[in-house]
């Protein structure tokens, strides 16, 4: 497993050069901060996709009540802020950290509350929602299995958070968890994706993966049947994250803070990153391999069938069973996310979600690979945002990190069951003739459907 040793000399590219992999149309070029700040200080800068984030962080803490959330414009490489009231003051203070600054109806903490009603009310299997930031509503995605009283439940829900607040949407797909991912990696019969090398508080090597994985199974091999070489420490799935802390059981592994994204290239992991809205992103996983698309959602929650998940990151990349726990990151290096799950497959798209890295690596205590450059762990990046130039508050250097792991392998996924069958307990655990808990039964052997409805 490349993530664990090395034995043969791999190059070490920077994330940029991934178009040599044939991913061109997957990359954005960098763009570098505009250098004619000065002529107007309240134009909107232009931004790299990292140095966005980590505005929009900066922003959001000195706007306070008066931010409503922010999303980036890939296409003019501008972080948009949106700001209730009418405290001219504020405003300007943003355009002047480089934001370009709309004013709309909902704030932060009406959108909040809307979420915490759909929490109170509608917690159903097979729906999710997440704060759109362009639509400044709360976006609610019910997946096929929501049909009959749970359908009008939602529904009316929904309309009386009111058109303004919240909209709803139909997926063709199943909500699941994505069990089987970017190096594969093994435990119990269920497959999934190691997502980064990381060093655990007590400095051993260690790396993360999804939650569910981590509860599927306790020891993890990198091989197929093959002897186990790391042991769960610590697991969240379902609840507040889905993301596990998996120790390497030799302390002398060598585990290095980079990505493999196949043909022996590797990218370096040199920190991790928050998401913003429109954020760029690129995903690994050991089933399908590189995809691309945008984040278009934060602080989602997701009702799978095995229990309610909070805190992550919804985005329209694809992912099929095997990519769960693998990395999602940008084209400048920044390690943001890990597999959860979702609906829809590699062919016709679909929804998938993301624990944050930075809220993983803060709460299980652990940093980024000591190889990759001295990653940001706990949460902490270790840049992006200083080309948000002297104009930013507070600042931040860009980083690099990236994330990916090798295609290849089926996903050991069987025939769906449809319309929302629980396979019972266990997060998502395929099994060689076991079943996932989620919209289907996946048993891994003898089939060959890959287990997920299409979707819209």
């Amino acid at each position: 497993m490349s993530h664990k040793r090395m034995p043969k000399r791999r190059a070490a590219i920077a994330a940029g050069g991934v178009a040599a992999l044939g991913a061109a149309a997957l990359l954005l070029p960098h763009a570098n901060a505009s250098q004619d700040g000065a002529a107007d200080a309240t134009a909107p800068r232009t931004l790299k996709s990292a140095d966005a984030s980590s505005l929009a962080d900066q922003l959001a803490a000195a706007l306070g009540d008066a931010y409503a959330g922010a999303y980036y414009d890939a296409g003019r490489q501008q972080l948009v802020v949106n700001v209730v009231g009418d405290n001219n003051q504020l405003v300007v203070q943003a355009q002047r950290a480089g934001a370009a600054v709309r004013q709309v109806d909902n704030s932060t903490a009406e959108l909040k509350a809307a979420a915490r009603t759909l929490k109170t009310e509608a917690t159903i299997p097979g729906t999710a929602w997440a704060v759109d930031p362009r639509s400044n509503k709360i976006l609610v995605t019910a997946d096929r299995t929501v049909t009959g009283d749970n359908w009008d439940t939602l529904e009316s829900t929904v309309e009386r958070l009111g058109s303004g607040m919240a909209t709803l949407r139909k997926s063709s797909g199943t909500f699941k968890p994505f069990v089987s991912g970017g190096d594969a990696v093994f435990g119990g019969g269920a497959r999934c994706s190691l997502g980064f090398n990381v060093v655990a508080g007590d400095g051993s090597p260690a790396f993360l993966t999804a939650g569910h994985c981590g509860v599927a199974a306790e020891q993890w091999s990198d091989s197929q049947n093959g002897a186990p070489i790391a042991t769960v420490d610590q697991a969240v799935f379902p609840g507040a994250g889905d993301f596990a802390l998996v120790k390497y059981d030799d302390p002398a592994t060598q585990a290095p803070s980079d990505v493999n994204i196949g043909n022996g290239q590797t990218v370096a992991i040199g920190q991790a990153a928050d998401a913003a809205v429109g954020l760029q992103v690129l995903r690994m996983g050991s089933t399908t391999g590189l995809h691309d698309g945008q984040v278009t959602g934060l602080d989602a929650t997701v009702n799978y069938p095995e229990g309610t998940v909070t805190g992550l990151i919804q985005t329209n990349v694809c992912a099929e069973p095997g990519d769960s726990g693998g990395s999602l990151f940008t084209q400048d290096g920044s390690a943001i996310g890990l597999t959860s799950g979702g609906s829809g497959d590699c062919t016709s798209g679909g929804e998938t979600f993301f624990q944050p890295v930075t809220t993983a690596l803060e709460a299980v205590g652990a940093t980024l690979g000591a190889d990759g450059g001295g990653g940001a762990g706990g949460g902490e990046e270790a840049g992006a945002g200083e080309e948000a130039g002297g104009n930013a508050i507070g600042g931040g250097d860009e980083g690099g990190a990236g994330a990916g792991e090798e295609a290849g392998g089926d996903a050991g996924a069987g025939e769906e069951a449809g319309a929302g069958e629980e396979a019972g307990a266990g997060a998502g655990d395929e099994s060689g003739a076991g079943e996932e808990a989620g919209a289907g039964d996946e048993a891994g052997a003898g089939a060959d459907a890959p287990g997920l409805s299409e979707t819209h």
